[in-house]
């Protein structure tokens, strides 16, 4: 438990008392809004924009009063000043820009069959301005004709900031989007098993005219500025390499309702209704994201049919599920008239939960309710014709001809319900920390409260949000159509509050009630973003045509089991049978990553090299071993741990990549500390595939609290310990982790030579005593069972932790979202004023043996796969697929920069990443972490001085480290050296990252 004084816990829980009085008012009330998420504050509200009044009757509460308002909030502001939409368009060349940050990246050119258009070449941010004379007070959309320069290689989308007069308008208008264009390459090739390799997407993007939306798909209809009329500057800033044509202010295009627009549809019919037109949704013309990907459908009914082998004969599910990716379609209807809409669809990754896509037709979406359509949940292949809620098809009329249609996700229809979690989230939140101030960490079960004395107001405020879930679960059924997990969790949710009411005095013992809640709604949130549907077939009908049948019978049904069957008994993947003619590679990781690289090699290594490659997955590194004895080795292994490559290289099973004539120019690519574990007897032995990194994770919200700043350096952290302690928190430390403690203060863990361990000289003295001294002199918790739970509960709400716990926090934490940061690794000041940083991470390796007699191209895979753009790719779709908890943590600089971490994150990520360095591996290396560790235990858990302990680890090491050398013939008996064990020296940051480093 933290050490802290009787008087000192009073006089918090006095003050804190005192406090609570003072603000009975400040819990979050509940007033009504549209949708729109919470933004950060940056600039003013809309003009006369008043938050507390903002979208009555929508049912969100706003919080922040100094906040920047969502674009939902912006628009209900401006129609409450009368403002409306403009009747007339604005156009402004691009080419004549009236600023720019860079001239030499951004200027006018010819491009792309255009002159003079804007290039904007982006090396980093960049940002351009316009200046542009309105005639008209009114909302416009911004409208681009726009090329996206491929020939830099980008494959995101176009993500701007965008500021008029100098001022956001609304959040959304951070990270406003403009999409490529991007096409599967086909034919579809196969392997040499038979299986469909997964086609590489190509960019194909022209130039088109499109308006800029929001990026977080909230909204199905594109983005509004306010402009009154006058001069104003328009500011685009952002990152991507684009060529700008013109920019247009236009007005909005009126999207009417169904019946009006079928009212207004000729009235001919052709004689003889033309046939049913079927569509292979897998054979689509274009998509807006890579990460849309085919997949192979095992169904009998799914076109062509899978026959025990990948047959990617569907598109969709898992991997169209993010919000504006957009599918086309391009075909041909033989006459004029009017038709209905049909697929054969699967949406059955949330139980019960509605999908939502905008359709469009030829471009544009043809009547209000294909804004937002929704697709039901059910468990199997279904048909599903596009109808209005009796089940009536909706008909749409199409001229002969060439016509396109699209499907793009949306998260529009349920925006309004994650808005109002958002807000329950808040509110519970400041409930809970009210509680947790005054309660203390240990309920005291001893002790009566009266609720009304104690914690006034706070009754009502319960019974309030009790009511707001009630309303809320309505409100999702409505949307979704019928009762889903969210809607019954949120009715379960407001039950367990009414049921705590029963008994108020006993709400106080409840606190973790409360905080389930809070977690539990930020996991419905993220269920509601979850948008998928597959698709195998499309159709295009006549009005009053027939439809085929779009659902497996059941004598197909039961062959197609029966067939399934049959082919699960290839044994195509035995670990067991190397084949002589393909490059044989064995992988220490999960089924998922395994099968990603083996269609990553087919689609992209192997047609560009003409060698093939066989992936197969390897549970256990000791395979390795045993395999060996076997005399059945790959000829490379991938994710093994950084102590494995020396440990196998003693042995001579590992061949030594620094042979390759081209290895110092690869070796340039990564940190220099990255390499420090490869390294043995002059040579380098494996490939930093993944890096971990530590950093500093801290929330904000909590911080911001209790007046908290953040620390740069480990004095920084003394001085915010007594705050946090009194506040029943504490900081975080690993107690296992301890180079950087040494490397900060200019000590390295062994001697130049290698032979012996440098911690027995006055600095690493002084730095054990400062790892020591947290535990003992500042009371952080020597043992933490999870240090993500405490810091998800308040607890502990700064500490220095690694990359799995940015995942965990990122993927199973959603109530957290915009409440926690990361920011660099407490260092040492120097006495120039600068601080050192180091600390290491783990990787995983990647090693080719040397027993493989195609070491050349195994070579030339290892550079493939852990090149910027294989990285990248590899990275982005497993992370498409699996989701966030998958994000990968590549060692390619280049290609993490490209990867979807938050901007803010990654610069930190990188300015922490030049500060790499991990432990080297020498002969009896394995002793020096357990003996550091050993030494730690006797002087925090035990009572032995540390200089004592220190000493007692020093010998300990030199004495296993001369057992080993002398064994692997480093040394001789009588402790001469025989051949040179040197350890590189790393002691400056890596300036190879700094191009990369805002």
């Amino acid at each position: 438990m933290v050490r802290s004084t009787r008087w000192s816990s009073r006089i918090c829980s006095i003050v804190l008392i005192l406090s609570l009085i003072a603000s009975q008012s400040g819990y979050a009330s509940s007033v009504p809004s549209v949708p729109g998420k919470q933004g950060t504050a940056e600039t003013p509200v809309p003009q006369s924009f008043d938050r507390t009044n903002a979208g009555a009757g929508a049912g969100v509460s706003i919080n922040d009063p100094d906040g920047e308002p969502q674009f939902g909030e912006a628009s209900v502001a401006w129609s409450k000043q009368g403002i409306g939409n403009a009747t007339a368009s604005v156009t402004v060349k691009a080419g004549e820009p009236s600023a720019v940050s860079d001239a030499k990246q951004i200027a006018p050119g010819d491009y792309a069959g255009k002159s003079r258009v804007l290039l904007w070449k982006a090396a980093g941010k960049g940002w351009v301005e316009y200046a542009v004379n309105v005639p008209e007070s009114a909302l416009y959309e911004i409208r681009l004709s726009y090329r996206p320069l491929t020939e830099g290689g980008g494959s995101g989308p176009i993500l701007w900031e965008v500021t008029v007069d100098g001022r956001r308008q609304f959040a959304e208008s951070s990270s406003a989007a403009l999409y490529r264009t991007w096409q599967d390459v086909r034919p579809i090739l196969k392997n040499g098993d038979g299986d469909q390799i997964r086609p590489r997407s190509k960019d194909v993007s022209d130039w088109g005219v499109r308006a800029l939306v929001d990026s977080s798909g909230a909204y199905s209809e594109p983005l509004q500025w306010y402009f009154e009329k006058g001069s104003h500057t328009i500011r685009f800033a952002g990152a991507e390499s684009v060529a700008l044509e013109t920019i247009l202010l236009a007005p909005r295009e009126r999207i009417a309702p169904y019946e009006e627009v079928s009212a207004a549809y000729p009235a001919a019919v052709p004689a003889a209704p033309p046939p049913t037109l079927t569509l292979q949704a897998e054979e689509f013309d274009s998509k807006n994201d890579t990460a849309i990907k085919l997949f192979s459908d095992r169904n009998p009914r799914s076109v062509p049919r899978a026959k025990g082998r990948i047959t990617y004969n569907t598109v969709g599910g898992i991997r169209w599920v993010e919000q504006n990716q957009e599918i086309t379609w391009s075909f041909e209807v033989p006459a004029d008239g009017r038709y209905q809409i049909g697929f054969r669809a699967l949406q059955n990754t949330v139980s019960q939960k509605t999908s939502f896509r905008t359709v469009r037709l030829d471009g544009k979406v043809p009547f209000q309710e294909f804004l937002a359509y929704g697709f039901p949940y059910s468990a199997s292949w279904k048909g599903r014709v596009l109808e209005d809620s009796a089940g009536k098809p909706y008909s749409v009329y199409l001229t002969k001809g060439k016509h396109t249609l699209s499907l793009a996700v949306t998260h529009a229809p349920v925006e309004p319900v994650i808005t109002e979690l958002e807000s329950l989230t808040r509110t519970l939140d400041a409930i809970d920390w009210d509680l947790r101030s005054l309660v203390g960490a240990v309920v005291d079960r001893n002790r009566t409260w009266n609720m009304d004395q104690d914690f006034p107001g706070l009754t009502g405020k319960l019974v309030q949000t009790a009511e707001r879930m009630e309303r809320l679960a309505e409100q999702a059924v409505r949307i979704n159509g019928n009762k889903d997990s969210i809607s019954q969790g949120l009715d379960t949710a407001a039950k367990d509050i009414r049921s705590l009411m029963k008994k108020p005095e006993e709400i106080p013992y409840n606190v973790k009630e409360i905080s389930s809640m809070r977690d539990k709604f930020g996991t419905f949130i993220e269920t509601l973003l979850k948008q998928s549907l597959q698709l195998d077939e499309i159709y295009i009908a006549p009005e009053n045509g027939t439809l085929p049948a779009m659902e497996a019978s059941l004598w197909n049904r039961l062959w197609g089991g029966l067939a399934n069957f049959y082919y699960s008994f290839d044994s195509r993947d035995s670990i067991t049978k190397l084949d002589g003619d393909k490059l044989n590679i064995w992988v220490q990781r999960g089924r998922d990553y395994v099968d990603q690289l083996q269609q990553l090699a087919d689609e992209r290594f192997t047609p560009d090299t003409g060698i093939q490659v066989k992936v197969n997955l390897m549970a256990n590194p000791e395979l390795l071993l045993m395999s060996n004895a076997a005399g059945v080795q790959p000829d490379i292994a991938l994710g093994l741990t950084q102590d494995l490559p020396v440990d196998f290289a003693i042995r001579g099973s590992l061949h030594n990549l620094a042979l390759f004539p081209d290895f110092q120019q690869f070796y340039k690519g990564f940190s220099p500390g990255s390499w420090l574990p490869l390294f043995y007897n002059g040579g380098y032995y494996g490939v930093p595939e993944t890096q971990s990194f530590q950093v500093l994770f801290y929330r904000e919200d909590l911080l911001k609290k209790l007046g908290i700043g953040i620390p740069q350096t480990w004095e920084d952290v003394y001085d915010i310990l007594p705050t946090l302690q009194q506040n029943y928190m504490n900081f975080y430390v690993n107690p296992s982790q301890f180079s950087q403690f040494f490397y900060q203060n200019n000590v390295d863990l062994y001697e130049p030579d290698g032979l012996k361990t440098a911690l027995d000289n006055p600095e690493a003295f002084r730095a054990f005593k400062q790892w020591t001294d947290l535990f003992n002199t500042y009371a952080i918790e020597r043992e933490v069972p999870s240090f993500y739970q405490h810091f998800r509960d308040g607890t502990m709400p700064i500490g220095i932790s690694d990359y799995n716990m940015y995942v965990q926090l990122a993927a199973a934490a959603p109530e957290l979202n915009d409440r926690w940061k990361i920011a660099a690794m407490p260092g040492v000041r120097q006495k120039d004023g600068t601080i050192l940083r180091w600390a290491g991470g783990g990787q995983r390796t990647g090693v080719i043996f040397e027993r493989s007699d195609k070491k050349e191209q195994a070579w030339q895979f290892l550079k493939w796969w852990l090149s910027a753009d294989i990285q990248q790719q590899y990275g982005a779709d497993l992370e498409a697929v699996n989701g966030v908890a998958f994000r990968w943590n590549t060692s390619n600089v280049e290609a993490f920069t490209r990867l979807p971490w938050k901007r803010e994150d990654a610069q930190v990520i990188l300015n922490q990443w030049k500060w790499y360095k991990d432990i080297p591996n020498v002969p009896g290396g394995y002793f020096m972490e357990r003996e550091a560790n050993n030494a730690w235990i006797r002087t925090v858990v035990g009572t032995t001085n540390y200089r004592a302990s220190l000493e007692q680890a020093v010998r300990d090491i030199n004495r296993e480290l001369r057992r080993k050398q002398e064994e692997f013939g480093f040394i001789d008996k009588a402790g001469n050296r025989l051949k040179p064990l040197d350890v590189p020296l790393v002691d400056r940051p890596w300036e190879g990252i700094d191009r990369y480093v805002d």
